[in-house]
């Protein structure tokens, strides 16, 4: 009897840990979605604030982290003044002590004049493409389309490859902001020229798996997802989406979708559902992909904006921030995906960005408050919120292991979420 039920007690402590503990390792989290499967507390914030496990500088930039095996990697901008570089920075997520730092290419966009510190909240230089991470290696993408393959441990180059020189590639207006996805053998990016505009490399030697496609990019990050059944690569180019077999790079499906100055909000896959959306006056819609085929369900011009804060899907709604623009007032919206119905609607968060994890929205404000809001879609339903950075916070929580990690133009925290 004590043996079968310390067999039981060590089954439920591994289903517990399976459930609870999971790698944050690229942009979105690890299946790209925005979604975690770990279970947080239920906080309360109001009678005890958050205390920080740890707090580091992040100097410029709108990177994310990505998480794993204990380690959290993201891109800022360091530097003498008129020479600043886009420097990859890898910290114990422990401790949040630095373990190494890689620098590449200069850090000037040419957007606002560099001024990330200006007092309104608009514009901002250094990176905004995140860091991905396998555990064994860190990939970056940065904003010259230098794809690096850094050591986890130390952070010493593994590889590199420049889609700019050896792919024919042209860098867009604001200079590259989408992020490398990973999958199982593969890192996928975007941006080279005709015939290469899509690019598959093996993730450990850096070789060439497959080139295709003859279209510009964007600032969007690419959705791996399993669509009808197969496994497709959706890019969200200035023509429109357009997916392609993971595997081969063969094209399965396009649709137009109108383009104006920039496109950063990633394609959402729900299903065979496919939602997009785009600032500068273009809007949202949403496709139906059958086959090789995408049916136009509804498109809302000028509405339903996702400028860079790519939404969440949960049971048939999406969640996230809308509005184009509308520092430190955009609102986070619940929206029906198959109508495109706004089902309610919070204002006061600016273009920040949310996670999913546990039913609950975690939402970060441009002003660097943290929410903890229910996702459901009969109202809005705040469970938590604090304030926990300063600067400018225009980029996506990450979630690990109880750990969350948020980041402004100036500082990130770590916070302990766990149950």
């Amino acid at each position: 009897m004590r043996s079968t039920q310390q067999f039981l007690a060590i089954l439920l402590a591994s289903i517990s840990a399976t459930t609870f503990a999971a790698d944050w390792p690229q942009y979105r989290g690890i299946h790209g979605d925005g979604k975690s499967t770990e279970t947080i507390a239920d906080v309360n914030w109001e009678s005890t604030p958050p205390s920080p496990l740890w707090k580091i500088e992040t100097p410029l930039g709108f990177s994310s982290f990505s998480i794993a095996n204990g380690i959290a990697v993201t891109l800022v901008a360091v530097g003498d003044d008129g020479a600043k570089k886009e420097t990859c920075i890898a910290v114990d997520v422990a401790s949040g002590d630095e373990l190494w730092r890689a620098s590449f290419g200069d850090s000037e966009y040419g957007h606002d004049g560099g001024n990330s510190g200006a007092s309104d909240n608009r514009g901002g230089d250094g990176p905004r493409s995140t860091p991905s991470c396998d555990g064994e290696h860190v990939y970056v993408y940065d904003s010259h389309m230098l794809l690096t393959c850094l050591n986890a441990k130390n952070g010493e180059i593994i590889w590199q490859r420049d889609v700019l020189k050896d792919y024919e590639g042209e860098d867009i207006k604001w200079k590259n902001a989408s992020s490398p996805v990973l999958d199982a053998n593969n890192v996928y990016v975007g941006g080279g020229g005709d015939g290469q505009s899509f690019l598959a490399f093996n993730k450990s030697t850096g070789e060439l798996v497959w080139k295709s496609g003859d279209e510009t990019i964007t600032h969007a990050t690419p959705t791996l997802a399993s669509i009808n059944g197969q496994q497709q690569l959706v890019y969200f180019t200035q023509f429109g989406l357009v997916s392609v077999n993971a595997g081969t790079g063969s094209e399965i499906w396009r649709c137009k979708f109108p383009f104006s100055v920039s496109t950063a909000a990633s394609p959402i896959v729900d299903n065979n559902l496919v939602y997009c959306s785009a600032g500068y006056g273009v809007g949202a819609g949403l496709f139906d992909i059958k086959g090789s085929e995408a049916e136009e369900i509804w498109f809302q011009a000028n509405k339903l904006m996702n400028h860079w804060s790519t939404p969440i899907v949960h049971d048939g709604h999406l969640y996230g921030i809308f509005e184009f623009k509308k520092y430190g007032s955009a609102p986070l919206n619940c929206v029906d995906l198959k109508t495109g119905e706004i089902k309610w609607s919070q204002r006061g968060f600016g273009p920040g960005n949310c996670i999913l994890a546990d039913e609950k929205l975690i939402v970060l404000s441009d002003a660097g408050e943290v929410a903890i809001v229910a996702a459901k879609p009969d109202e809005y339903t705040e469970l938590a919120r604090a304030k926990v950075l300063n600067g400018k916070c225009w980029s996506t929580p990450a979630l690990s292991n109880g750990k969350l990690i948020v980041r402004s133009t100036e500082e990130a925290v770590c916070l302990d979420v766990s149950p």
